[in-house]
């Protein structure tokens, strides 16, 4: 699907995140990368199999004790 140089990674390789977006609709919450995935601003995401990755973001700044 990816006609970048170099290749963005694919959908199931570990980094799929850092495809390139090539839709986004911010006002929905959701971008299209160019490997298939659709990325939600929870971090969730939706492969193209049809299989979803759980939100994965860390936690809130404010509650990190320092």
């Amino acid at each position: 699907m990816c006609q970048h140089q170099p290749t963005c990674p694919s959908a199931d390789a570990i980094d799929r995140e850092a495809a390139r977006v090539i839709a986004c609709f911010p006002e929905q919450g959701w971008s299209l990368l160019c490997n298939g995935v659709i990325i939600f601003e929870d971090t969730g995401e939706l492969l193209p199999d049809g299989s979803c990755i759980a939100p994965h973001r860390g936690p809130a700044r404010h509650a990190l004790v320092a």
